[in-house]
């Protein structure tokens, strides 16, 4: 993946405000050059930034601490979101401090040791979160379509190898990219921290991270939404003649689809926010982006792809209600209390008291 800083664009993604050109140590002869903006710039790059941050890291803390303390969503569905928050929550921790600074900068001032790794980590979770949309699309998947054999199928303990075979498979990849021939990390003066690979590991890299497992997750979703557009013209049919119990397996099925909805939507958000950033760094390795406009371009796709760690929670919150209604326990500090109101997934209409343990 062409990551932001890139050696080769990274003094040419120009903002406005420009005051002059400097040095990242004006000291040091073997500094790299860096671009001054106006006070008013920084203020608000760093405010941008920081709010950025803040949504990211507490978006994600809050769907982790759901998924933990409330025993109603201890599912396989929800340990994969889990293990795709705990992603999102270290993009917000470890790689957007670092990525905003070096942006608003020009500068890269935290050394070269923590500039593998913090490429490393940005390589890893990117990775991670494609391999943890997969198994989530898959789950889906079965819920939806194989509704009579998911429980059967899909159990807590292959979920949690899920989970473990997702990063181990996403560590492995990333060590073999990293210390390939031809990769390696670039700073070549003073102040500068990218990486460098060849233009064959970047192909790779588009095919394996992007076009096959986004390929896979549209085709489950298109069967999905198939699926689930057949069940709901069969239920049209036929909900007015059901006893109370078969309503109750109605709106469980119903349930299962509206999980299907909110993960499709955070599916589709990743792709939209990742595209561009994947298109772009295919197309840099075969025509140089010498237009200072298409570079102001790239590096705003690139601070797209990364606020995406920020926008799952949000998603959560406005479409699944079970999150919705623990994010409103949690603000309002009732999760401190014994018994916790939670909204009982699948059933809008109805609300139930029940009392909640910690793992």
């Amino acid at each position: 993946t062409l990551q932001p800083g890139h050696n080769n664009t990274r003094h040419d993604c120009n903002m406005e405000l420009v005051k002059q050109i400097s040095h990242c140590y004006p000291n040091n002869n073997a500094s790299c050059f860096r671009i001054l903006l106006e006070t008013k710039a920084y203020v608000s790059l760093y405010i941008c930034s920081g709010l950025v941050i803040i949504l990211t890291i507490f978006g994600n803390l809050f769907v982790i601490i759901s998924i933990c303390h409330f025993k109603q969503l201890h599912t396989p569905t929800n340990i994969l979101i889990l293990s795709l928050a705990v992603v999102d929550f270290l993009v917000g921790l470890l790689v957007m401090p670092f990525k905003f600074s070096n942006y608003i900068e020009y500068c890269w001032y935290f050394g070269d040791m923590m500039c593998s790794f913090h490429y490393g980590c940005y390589l890893l979770l990117t990775s991670a979160s494609v391999s943890n949309l997969v198994f989530i699309s898959l789950d889906r998947y079965l819920a939806v379509c194989n509704p009579f054999f998911y429980n059967a199928k899909v159990t807590m303990p292959r979920t949690l190898f899920c989970v473990f075979l997702s990063w181990l498979l996403s560590l492995l990849y990333i060590l073999t990219y990293m210390n390939s021939e031809g990769s390696s990390i670039i700073t070549d003066c003073v102040g500068a921290c990218a990486f460098d690979y060849i233009a064959a590991w970047n192909l790779i890299d588009f095919i394996f991270t992007f076009m096959l497992p986004f390929s896979v997750m549209f085709c489950l979703y298109t069967r999905i939404f198939m699926v689930a557009s057949r069940h709901a013209r069969a239920i049209n049919s036929v909900i007015q003649k059901t006893e109370s119990t078969q309503s109750r397996k109605i709106k469980i099925s119903k349930s299962e689809r509206k999980a299907a909805k909110t993960l499709g939507i955070a599916v589709f958000t990743f792709i939209i926010c990742w595209l561009p950033v994947f298109l772009m760094s295919v197309c840099y390795q075969y025509v140089p982006l010498t237009i200072g406009f298409l570079n102001n371009i790239y590096c705003g796709f690139n601070l797209v792809s990364l606020i995406n760690s920020g926008l799952n929670p949000i998603i959560y919150a406005l479409f699944h209600p079970s999150f919705r209604k623990s994010f409103k326990i949690m603000l309002t500090l009732k999760i401190f209390n014994q018994d916790n109101v939670i909204l009982e997934p699948g059933f809008t209409n109805k609300i139930i008291t029940v009392k909640l343990k910690c793992i």
